[in-house]
Formats: C-alpha cells, sequence, structure tokens
C-alpha cells in the first residue's frame, strides 16, 4: 500500500499529470450544451496555461 501512495505523489508532482487531468476534465464539456462547452473549454486551456507556465521543466 505504501509503494502506491508513493506511486500516487510521485505522479503528483508531475507537469504531465496535471494537464493530463485537466485535458480530460475539459474533455467532459462535451456532454452539455454548446455555452457551457465554451466555459468548460475556456477554463481547462487556462487551467493548463497555468500549470504550464508555474512549473518547471526536467532538466537532463
Amino acid at each position: 500500500m505504501q509503494k502506491f501512495v508513493t506511486f500516487i505523489a510521485d505522479r503528483a508532482k508531475e507537469r504531465s499529470t496535471w494537464l493530463g487531468l485537466i485535458s480530460l476534465a475539459t474533455a467532459l464539456g462535451l456532454i452539455l450544451s454548446p455555452e457551457q462547452q465554451e466555459a468548460i473549454i475556456a477554463a481547462g486551456m487556462a487551467a493548463g496555461g497555468i500549470v504550464g507556465a508555474f512549473t518547471r521543466d526536467k532538466t537532463p
């Protein structure tokens, strides 16, 4: 169980995890009305931009 918690904690520190979760949440807007879709897509893009701007790139 400890290995699983460590795995999840390690993934939560990665930019790709957050961008993937934001993309997934944004995609869920496809089943809503057009106005709701636009709002969700705009929010998802903004959240993705924030994650991209304020997280470090891995350096080799």
